[in-house]
């Protein structure tokens, strides 16, 4: 099944439900319903949800599924959250996260999980934020 139309093709203003269909006993409601967020979303951030869904939130599974790095993951979970309507993190909450980030990176060089080259690189890559 399609996803709903959110936008007029003709003008682009907002369009909202007007009707609902049984398709069991063809009961049909008629009234004015208006979408949730989700419905809202690109098919790209709904793709992104479901995955995050999925890995139950885990940020490095993300990262294994969809083969890109931490910051990537991150910068694609915040579009989501802009594209929600809501407001992303400040600053100073995001430098914390740095911080936390490179910790991770060096326990799993620590543990083996990655070679120095790629925790070289991915610490690279915060450095870029």
């Amino acid at each position: 099944m399609r996803k709903i139309l959110e936008e007029c093709p003709t003008c682009g203003g907002e369009l909202t439900v007007t009707s609902l269909h049984c398709r069991a006993c063809h009961t049909r409601i008629e009234s004015e319903y208006s979408t949730c967020r989700f419905c809202r979303l690109s098919q790209e951030s709904l793709d992104f949800i479901e995955i995050f869904v999925k890995n139950r939130g885990n940020i490095r599974e993300m990262e294994r599924e969809l083969e890109i790095s931490y910051p990537t993951v991150r910068s694609r979970l915040n579009a989501v959250i802009n594209e929600l309507g809501y407001e992303v993190e400040t600053e100073s909450v995001a430098a914390g996260e740095v911080a936390e980030e490179r910790r991770t990176i060096l326990k799993r060089l620590n543990d083996g999980e990655i070679s120095a080259a790629e925790a070289t690189n991915l610490i690279n890559q915060l450095r870029e934020r």
